[in-house]
């Protein structure tokens, strides 16, 4: 044995895989690190360890979706195209169906499992990803069959398998995580999380992993450089005091949750956790979100970082108007019904217009109709005033639950969004885009702050993250860095991510009101 023992590189690995009971793996009191080449039965640690039996699962049930989607698919698109051709028949498309999916199956696994969506369910990437991967298989199948030799009388095949595999995939994921996560809060899992830092951010960060959608997120309380009160998260003492309350209270995660935590502690801290087995992670602040756009500036005395302005130009802003186009036209065309029951039922329903064309800033500031079915009573504007004592949210929005101003019929097409599909027809005048940053009424518009002015850089959205995030429970500050998130992310993959997801965010009518 030699003189020098390696530190076990988990708490759990520690204690030779040994679970503790409730959700978190890991001991209240971890014993001395062991080295693992001694003669312990450690496979037999590992086998006893839940927690791989967890991953193995997941694992596997995500591959068994991926690939039902990728064969779904295929087989969707072929049928479709051979009913509309007459020609259906079942063995020779599930023939052809089994020739194709292999190698898409291959390729479709390999760039998910390089993306990370195989991962623990806190750290998977969303929707845009899997999008952009499937993208990417597409590509290399077409030009592997072009290689190869094959020979199409269209690509139909190719892009028609990409939509439906796309829906399947996302729809069967999206499913998974619904019906997954409440399991695993029934027996007890959960990933418990010390945060740490001074600042108000702390408390925010808090409960929005609490009421994460997709991760079982137990915050235990809050770790500060210096003593420091309670404020809404139990205090467990200083910087000092972390190894001994990451043993007492068996931490999972140790979240950074403050802009301006220093740094030389910081590396400390992570090295500790580390040493422990715990994770850490960070909590961007929004200079952190704004510095995603930061370019260097070679030849200064020190290294200066160019923040480029949040704008879409270019073949970004070609690719993202021709996505505008063309899905607000199918939309418009598929949702006509629907458009016509609900103008009907408003005109019926109350006296005024079918339409309220409310005056908001867009792009640079400028002012159009925003179009909207009216959902309020008339003169319902001239009453703002009086209810500004009961407004419901902090910071520019006003938000009333039970605003005795909305009719009967608005209060139901609010709850569903459905008054907010006219703006299909701000889109195709180029006033607004199918995903970007709200656009805000003048109230609201005229009580932001100047930092919160810089999501007029872009076209105003009919949808976007706040509505696939939680939509009126967030806070406004916590609204307008997820704009800046948008703008500094976007992808024409992250648009179609976000307009799968505002269908389920609507359905589950979540801080909608």
């Amino acid at each position: 044995m030699p003189d020098a023992v390696p530190k076990a590189k988990t708490a759990q690995d520690a204690l030779g895989g040994a679970p503790q009971k409730g959700g978190s793996l890991r001991a209240a009191e971890a014993p001395a690190a062991r080295d693992i080449r001694a003669s312990r039965p450690y496979l037999l640690g590992a086998l006893l360890n839940r927690d791989i039996y967890r991953r193995a699962f997941r694992v596997l049930a995500l591959l068994l979706l991926d690939v039902s989607g990728v064969y779904l698919g295929i087989f969707t698109g072929l049928a479709i195209k051979a009913l509309v051709r007459g020609e259906f028949a079942f063995t020779e498309i599930a023939r052809t169906t089994v020739d194709f999916a292999p190698l898409a199956c291959t390729i479709v696994i390999l760039l998910f499992a390089g993306r990370g969506l195989y991962g623990r369910r806190e750290s998977r990437p969303g929707s845009a990803q899997i999008l952009g991967a499937l993208f990417q298989a597409t590509v290399i199948c077409l030009i592997f069959a072009l290689v190869s030799g094959d020979e199409f009388t269209s690509y139909y095949i190719f892009y028609g398998s990409l939509a439906f595999a796309a829906l399947y995939i996302v729809g069967f994921r999206l499913a998974f995580e619904s019906l997954t996560l409440p399991v695993l809060r029934s027996v007890g899992y959960r990933r418990r999380a010390v945060l740490v830092g001074t600042g108000d951010q702390i408390e925010r960060v808090a409960k929005a992993l609490e009421a994460s959608p997709r991760s079982a997120y137990e915050p235990v309380g809050f770790i500060s450089p210096e003593p420091r009160a309670e404020n809404g998260l139990r205090s467990l003492g200083t910087l000092d005091d972390l190894p001994q309350r990451v043993r007492e209270h068996a931490v999972d995660e140790v979240i950074i949750a403050d802009p301006d935590f220093p740094q030389e502690r910081a590396v400390e801290l992570i090295d500790q956790c580390h040493e422990a087995g715990v994770t850490v992670r960070i909590a961007p602040s929004t200079m952190e979100v704004l510095m995603q756009r930061a370019e260097f500036v070679p030849g200064e005395g020190v290294p200066l970082f160019e923040l480029r302005p949040p704008v879409f130009e270019g073949l970004d802003y070609l690719a993202k108007r021709c996505l505008d186009i063309v899905a607000a036209l199918l939309l418009t065309l598929f949702l006509s019904p629907l458009l016509l029951v609900t103008a009907l039922l408003v005109k019926l329903t109350s006296r005024g217009p079918v339409l309220h064309r409310g005056v908001r800033p867009g792009m640079h500031e400028d002012p159009f109709n925003c179009l909207k079915f009216r959902t309020m009573y008339l003169g319902a504007e001239q009453e703002q005033e009086g209810l500004e004592h009961q407004n419901e949210k902090s910071g520019a929005i006003f938000k009333l639950r039970d605003d005795p101003r909305v009719t009967p019929i608005g209060r139901l097409l609010r709850r569903f969004s459905i008054d907010e599909l006219p703006q299909l027809f701000n889109v195709l005048r180029g006033e607004m885009s199918l995903v970007g940053p709200r656009p805000l009424p003048v109230r609201d518009f005229e009580r932001l702050e100047d930092w919160h002015r810089r999501r007029y850089l872009v076209l105003p959205g009919m949808t976007g993250l706040w509505q696939v995030s939680g939509r009126s429970d967030l806070g406004f500050d916590d609204l307008v860095q997820l704009d800046f998130l948008y703008i500094e992310r976007w992808s024409p993959f992250l648009d179609l991510a976000i307009l799968f997801r505002t269908i389920p965010a609507v359905l589950r009518r979540r801080g909608a009101y």
